[in-house]
């Protein structure tokens, strides 16, 4: 008969530590799962950026871009929030989004972080109707990179 418990030490999909009966400094585990939540619910980061920044403010996240140095090497297209004084950071799951305050935008993880970008707007021509509809499709393109319709 197989064990009915699954005794893994992290969740499957944001490394969350679990506890067990009879663990030493649980405190550490809790506050560990806790940073991690914290940094993960609703989040949104100051922008993307491949050097971790000189004085962060605690709670600070950024997403870490190629060509990572320092502190953040080889973290690239994680979520890197800065937590009681050191770096925590969350790898990019698929379908996870954030909010970007440099841009004032939405970003979606699907295999990298993904930003929409705004269609141009049709300018002069003589058939109107050809502009439009370059431009509608341009814009159902960028509303399907950003999540909001499927792709087909």
């Amino acid at each position: 008969m197989p064990d009915p418990f699954d005794f893994e030490g992290t969740s499957p999909r944001f490394d969350l530590p679990f506890l067990f009966a009879g663990q030493a400094q649980k405190e550490a585990w809790v506050n560990e799962a806790h940073a991690r939540i914290d940094a993960l619910l609703h989040c949104s980061v100051e922008g993307e950026r491949s050097d971790p920044p000189v004085a962060p403010a605690d709670g600070e996240a950024w997403i870490v871009a190629t060509g990572a140095i320092g502190e953040w090497a080889g973290r690239e297209s994680m979520v890197a929030t800065w937590q009681a004084d050191n770096w925590l950071f969350v790898a990019g799951r698929e379908g996870m989004r954030v909010f970007d305050r440099s841009t004032r935008q939405e970003r979606l993880f699907t295999t990298a972080w993904q930003v929409p970008l705004a269609p141009p707007e049709p300018s002069g021509g003589s058939v109107v109707d050809l502009e439009a509809r370059a431009a509608l499709s341009q814009l159902i393109s960028a509303l399907r990179v950003s999540g909001v319709f499927p792709e087909s």
